[in-house]
């Protein structure tokens, strides 16, 4: 079995005019959803093996507040292949994950994160999926899983989907 964690960046600060895409950083809200996110994986034994990630500075941002959860923290290797990637882009470089990885955690933006999780998840819980085809919001967590004993065997509409989580059902889930 191999497990795919995708994880949207956490709430970023507006783009302004002249102001590079990539080095928009995280807001409070950003940082503060990052971390529980990351409190939620680490106490449900959701550990990857490997983290990739965009090269955006809210990316990095969220995954630095988010590994605070680890003990030890996973390391994260950066991809420019994750920053304003295709769906298909994205698929290709979870293809392209070493078999001995069983966990993989990508983080990274939408659409095309949101798009590769709806071209992956073919059955899983009927109300998460639901939610996941309303929209994968700023910190959103998608847990996936397939049937195959390495990446490569890897095909669209073939992964079980079994979590969905935002930080507003976890606010949900606590009061």
């Amino acid at each position: 079995m191999r497990r795919l964690l995708l994880l949207r960046h956490g709430k970023a600060e507006r783009s302004e005019p002249g102001m590079p895409d990539l080095t928009r950083v995280l807001i409070e809200r950003g940082r503060k959803d990052a971390a529980r996110i990351g409190a939620y994986m680490a106490s449900h034994a959701l550990i990857p093996d490997r983290v990739v990630i965009s090269p955006a500075a809210r990316t990095r941002e969220t995954w630095k507040f988010a590994a605070t959860a680890f003990r030890p923290e996973p390391g994260a290797i950066m991809s420019e292949q994750l920053y304003d990637a295709t769906p298909h882009a994205i698929f290709a470089a979870i293809k392209d994950a070493p078999a001995s990885v069983h966990t993989l955690l990508m983080v990274g933006h939408n659409p095309s994160l949101h798009e590769v999780a709806l071209m992956l998840v073919a059955t899983g819980d009927i109300e998460a999926r639901e939610r996941l085809g309303e929209k994968l919001p700023t910190c959103g967590l998608v847990i996936v899983d397939f049937a195959i004993d390495s990446w490569g065997k890897l095909h669209p509409q073939s992964g079980r989907l079994e979590r969905f989580i935002s930080p507003k059902w976890l606010e949900a889930a606590t009061n």
